[in-house]
């Protein structure tokens, strides 16, 4: 395999990063690769703001993983500044290669440089590949999260 660059997504990433987002069960129901509008603006609002990183992993030319990290400062557990991770994707074909791991890595050491004493992130209770993933990893299922639909 070809070196690994990560590095801040591009506008020319959004349709593999949409690709990625829609290849799994869960995402097929709610992604839309055959219109990119909304994640183009999107992608806009989220370069436009300095709490946000949208991230991916090129392989040989082709991006082959994503994941987006925002910082969110705040006043609770003494004024602490936490990250969450959210959107994290590796395509089909590097699934197993260490890719997964690497991402996380990388968002723990940017939260670390930002200053964050808190790395958090949500995973659907279906996800339970992903759970095990991120608990070897050193996260703990330490709280029950709950979404409202707008």
């Amino acid at each position: 395999m070809g070196d690994l660059e990560m590095r801040a997504a591009v506008a020319e990433d959004i349709p593999a990063i949409v690709g990625m987002l829609a290849d799994d069960p869960l995402g097929a129901q709610r992604e839309s690769p055959d219109d990119l509008t909304p994640y183009r603006a999107a992608w806009e609002r989220l370069s436009a703001d300095p709490n946000q990183r949208l991230v991916v992993a090129v392989r040989d030319g082709r991006v082959v993983g994503t994941l987006q990290l925002t910082i969110v400062p705040g006043l609770s557990r003494r004024g602490a500044t936490r990250s969450i991770i959210e959107g994290v994707r590796v395509h089909a074909d590097e699934r197993g290669s260490g890719l997964g791991t690497r991402f996380i890595e990388w968002a723990i050491e940017e939260s670390r440089r930002e200053n964050c004493q808190l790395v958090q992130l949500t995973s659907d209770h279906t996800r339970t590949d992903a759970h095990r993933f991120y608990e070897r990893l050193g996260f703990v299922a330490s709280h029950v999260g709950f979404k409202l639909p707008l």
